[in-house]
Parts: C-alpha cells; structure tokens; sequence
C-alpha cells in the first residue's frame, strides 16, 4: 500500500468519525432526554433543549462581557468595576474623551465654586509616605499586553491631627480617632476566606488611617494579621462572644476589648441586603470558623433574626452602656432605615434618656452579602440616598446628632459617590464590595455556594490558591489612598479645604427635566 492509499484511508477514517461521533451523541440524548421526565423541552427537543440549556448557563457571563455596555449590568457596572481595579492596580483613576455617565438622567452633582482651593490649601496630612507597588503598563494592543510592577511612596491623603474624626470622644476610656474617612465594611470570615481577609488586613494597614469591620463571624487572627485598626461587629448568633449553647460570653467580650488592634464595637441589627440574620453555608464553615464562631463545623448556620438580649431601645441602650463599661471601648449599631417611626422613637429615647451609642452605621437596602434572601435582598430597607439624610436629619431634630457619628455604606465605591454620602450626613463610609474587586472579585455572584473562581469568597483551600496576598494588599492599599486622593479633589472644586466640611450645600440635584434643586431634607426623602 503506498503512501497515498494510506493517507485516503487516514481521511476516510476522519471523515467517518467525524460523521458518527455527532450522530452517536444526537442518538444518545434522544434516547436519554426523551425518558426523563423533569425538563418537559428535553422530551421533545433533546438537542435543541441542551442547547437551550447551555446558552443559559453562560447567558450571564455573555451578558456581562458582550452584550451590556459600560454603564449597565448589575449589581455593579463594567464601568463602576474598572474603575475600581484601575484605582488599586494602577492607583490611577484618569480618563481620556470625556464621562460615560448618562448626563440625561436625574442625579446628584458636586457645586463646584468659581474660586477652588488650590492644592497647597488643603488641609493634608502627607507627611508619611507609603511604600506601596503600583503597576506600569509597557505595552498594551489586540494581542500582546505587557506591563511590570513597580516599588513607589505614596502620599496617604489623611486629615491633619486637627480634623481628625473621634468616636466615643466624652464616653469611653478609650476614643477611636480616625484620619481617613474610608474604610473596609462588615465582611467575615468565613464568607470571605483566610487570603482575602488576610490580604485586607495588610493593605489597610499599610494605606493607614482606616479601619477594618470583622463582620458578624467574629474575630479571626486573620483580621489581626495586618495589624489594622479592627472594628469588632458582634450579631445577633453572637459569634465569637458566645457560649456553647448560644448565650452572651461577657469573658469572651472582655478578651476581644483587650486587644489593642480592636478600636470599637458594633452590634448589627440589620444589614443592607439582609434585614434578618446572615446565612453561612455548611461547607464554608471549616473547623477554624467553627471554633470561632463555637458552633458546629460543616453545619449551615443562620443566626437569628435579632438579638434575645434586648427588644426594646431601652434595653438596647442599657445593653451598650454595659458593653462600653466592660471593654471601655466605643460602641454603635449598624441598621436599615425601613420603618422610620422606629428611627424616630430611638432618637426621642437618646434625647430624654441621656444615652446613645458612639456611632450609627447605615446600610443601604442595595448593600450587599455573601448569602440571602432575594426577597430580603431586592425589597426590604431603603436605599442610602434616602436613608442616609433621613437617620441624619431625625438625629438633628432631637438635638443626639453631635452625640453620635454616622457611617454610610451601600455602593459608595468612587470619590464622588463617598463625597455625596458625606454631604448627606456621614461622617464616615463603609466599602465591601469595592475592597473585593481589589483583592480579585469578578463578580461571578457565586459567593453563597463555596466556588469563587478567584478564590475570594470561599473557603476552599484550591480556589484560594489563586488569591496572592502579597500582591492583593498593595491593590487595597492603592485603592483607599486613590479614593481619598479623590475625596480632597472634590473637596477643592467646592471650595472647601478638608473633606470633613461636606455639607449639603455642596451638592445640587437635577431632576430628569434638567431643573436644579438645592438638596433639603424633603428632596432627599422623595
């Protein structure tokens, strides 16, 4: 047989295969998907049908990177998710052409004044750098894209000694003073694991000024790992300050008080995206977790809707009080505006009684989770632009507003989106999900289930292979300083040299018909 014979024979073969493999595997879902009798288009379109099917397992992953543009997609944007990794890749947050926001629609806008404060007006502390590493791009086309890594110092952008923020000031022994007004919000461990926190931990130190909240899952060497400044949640299941059998641990509050990293305390009512108790599911929880929490390893856990400690503001606060005497640390609450004549009676009760927390955290109902409910998720608490004002204003109204300081968080994850928070009353805002895009998030929305691809909201130790903590920290290091070099931008185009000065005179709102209106406490409400 000559060489020709045998090469005809080879392509035959091919040809032949390539005939029968389809027509086998046609033949096989027919036979399969016609007898089964859950999926009604598979008994008459087998192969149509798993088309079907495959098309709508990739259909977000298709919507996300071909068919949305910039400015759609949720819960965040394209746009909204590169610009955030550019801040912490790059620390660089410039554009070329011009703004992708939609001008048409009704918004919030920072008044710029005819006379901005010039660069060596502002109030900055830059007086220690950061060492940080930010990338250089070397070459960038269709199909080859290089860039390297470089060592820089980095000026912090922190409040001079002067405008520094204290919490808890005339309560407690021991005040927390902060210099930067942004900072990591409630995420624990658990549903996030041991690289994101660590790498968290360790480049929040590193930017200075900031802070990071454990979360409701307790208290994890991890969040100490960094050597930040730790915001301790305490939650309804009381994780990391309980017993056994689920009560109040005042030993185990006192030993977390003690540690120096730990600056003050929250106890969460409610979240954002879930107004009851949080959800971790069983294969998150390892036996690390389990021993924090004092629960069972590879067990779901959903902790109670609210605490059993107390059901009332006067329970509540005396509660509080009994916290900050034991551990001498200031202590707030973090809630959901919903039902404001709740918000109301607190005030009125802080006014008449004399006693109040050293902070209020409000969670904006577009807040974010690892787990819940869609119902809870999509429809219960309002939004921070509406709540924000209104938990400010009622504090004003009872004469408790200089009492107590307010953090905002619900997607203020750019410089202009904190300025507008601090202009509605914050004094300080909460970032999550703007943190997780540093530190590798891409937003496959799998967090409840264990399988991040990036190794980020998990706690398999394979997927976490991916996440390099050396490497992520400097990112969470470059975005916070980037957002607070925007924040003192913003500040000099109003006019005003700290952003601690942001007032609801700085901003205006245009409603769809182009009208301006000067934002009053109704506005905001509507």
């Amino acid at each position: 047989m000559n060489s020709i014979s045998i090469i005809q024979w080879i392509l035959l073969i091919i040809i032949v295969l390539a005939l029968l493999i389809p027509a086998a595997l046609i033949l096989y879902l027919w036979m399969t998907d016609e007898k089964q009798k859950e999926h009604a288009v598979l008994r008459n379109f087998p192969v149509l049908g798993k088309m079907r099917y495959i098309l709508e397992k990739i259909g977000p992953e298709l919507r996300q990177y071909l068919f949305h543009n910039d400015n759609e997609g949720k819960p965040f944007s394209r746009l909204e998710y590169t610009n955030t990794v550019m801040a912490g890749k790059y620390k660089s947050r410039m554009l070329g052409f011009g703004s992708e926001r939609d001008f048409e629609k009704e918004g919030y806008y920072i008044r710029n004044t005819l006379f901005p404060v010039q660069r060596d007006e502002l109030r900055i502390d830059n007086s220690q750098k950061v060492k940080t590493k930010v990338y250089k791009l070397d070459k960038d086309n269709l199909l080859s894209r290089r860039e390297h890594r470089e060592e820089t110092e980095a000026d912090p952008f922190l409040l001079k000694d002067e405008d520094a923020q204290v919490i808890g000031q005339h309560t407690c022994r021991y005040p927390f003073t902060v210099k930067g007004l942004i900072g990591q919000s409630a995420m624990s461990y658990g549903s996030l694991g041991e690289q994101a926190i660590t790498a968290l931990s360790t480049g929040l130190n590193l930017a200075s000024g900031s802070w990071m909240n454990t979360g409701e899952g307790g208290l994890s060497k991890h969040h100490l790992k960094g050597g930040v400044d730790i915001i301790c949640q305490i939650g309804p299941g009381l994780f990391g300050v309980r017993t056994k059998d689920g009560k109040f641990s005042w030993e185990e509050f006192k030993k977390k008080s003690d540690l120096k990293e730990v600056k003050a305390f929250e106890l969460k009512l409610a979240q954002g995206a879930k107004t009851r108790g949080g959800h971790v599911d069983g294969k998150k929880v390892t036996q690390e977790i389990a021993n924090i929490r004092n629960v069972e390893p590879w067990k779901s856990i959903d902790s109670p809707n609210r605490f059993k400690e107390f059901s009332n503001n006067e329970q509540m606060l005396d509660f509080i009080e009994q916290l900050r005497e034991v551990g001498g640390k200031p202590v707030g609450i973090k809630l959901v505006v919903g039902n404001t004549d709740d918000i109301e009676s607190l005030a009125s009760y802080m006014a008449t009684s004399g006693k109040h927390p050293d902070f209020i955290t409000v969670d904006g109902g577009e807040g974010g989770t690892g787990a819940s409910y869609q119902e809870l998720a999509a429809s219960a608490g309002v939004p921070i632009k509406s709540a924000l004002p209104f938990l400010h204003d009622t504090l004003v109204k009872h004469g408790v507003r200089d009492k107590v300081k307010i953090f905002a968080s619900g997607k203020l994850l750019t410089p202009d989106k904190i300025a507008f928070a601090l202009a509605l009353g914050a004094d300080f805002v909460n970032i999550a999900r703007g943190l997780m895009f540093s530190v590798g998030c891409i937003q496959a929305q799998v967090c409840h289930t264990n399988n991040c691809p990036v190794g980020v909201a998990t706690t398999d130790k394979k997927l976490q292979r991916a996440l390099i903590v050396e490497e992520k920290s400097f990112r969470v290091c470059n975005y916070i300083i980037s957002l607070r070099e925007g924040l003192y931008n913003l500040a000099a185009a109003a006019g005003i040299d700290t952003p601690t000065k942001f007032g609801r005179e700085h901003i205006v709102f245009r409603d769809e018909d182009g009208r301006l209106h000067p934002i009053k406490p109704e506005k905001a409400l509507s």
